[in-house]
């Protein structure tokens, strides 16, 4: 069962937005930050952990929840890549939990996308702030 869902997480987690994302969010710091940080001997660790993240948290927080939003809403490739329903995530199961119901009883199929829409809104509610501020970062030049 494990590797199973191995094979439907590892090749969902890799995302090139993420990396140009990122990329752009470091190349639009202030250089005199990164260089004050230097002359007062902040090794490159240092540098990313205590200057550099702090400053791109917002960026890196949209990043995540898109990304979680994203692969949360995946269906083809799951559903390609479970064969039973003990590796189906919330996604899958909802289609088979409509098959098995039929096309008269939409009660449980409607109770069932509500359940599995709860978890992204409550994050969503929880980073929202974080996340507003990280993609309207560097739209205003002042």
């Amino acid at each position: 069962m494990a590797q199973h869902l191995q094979g439907i997480v590892i090749p969902l987690a890799g995302v090139a937005f993420g990396t140009f994302l990122m990329r752009n969010q470091f190349l639009s710091l202030p250089h005199e930050i990164i260089e004050a940080a230097r002359l007062d001997g902040a090794g490159p660790m240092k540098l990313l952990w205590r200057v550099v993240m702090p400053m791109s948290w917002p960026t890196l927080v949209a990043f995540s929840l898109i990304t979680v939003v994203n692969e949360w809403n995946e269906y083809l490739w799951p559903f390609l890549m479970s064969d039973n329903e003990k590796t189906a995530p919330l996604q899958v199961g909802l289609t088979l939990l409509q098959n098995n119901e039929g096309g008269n009883n939409w009660g449980p199929v409607m109770a069932g996308t509500v359940l599995t829409v709860l978890p992204i809104l409550i994050l969503f509610l929880f980073l929202q702030r974080q996340m507003i501020k990280g993609l309207t970062a560097g739209a205003v030049k002042s």
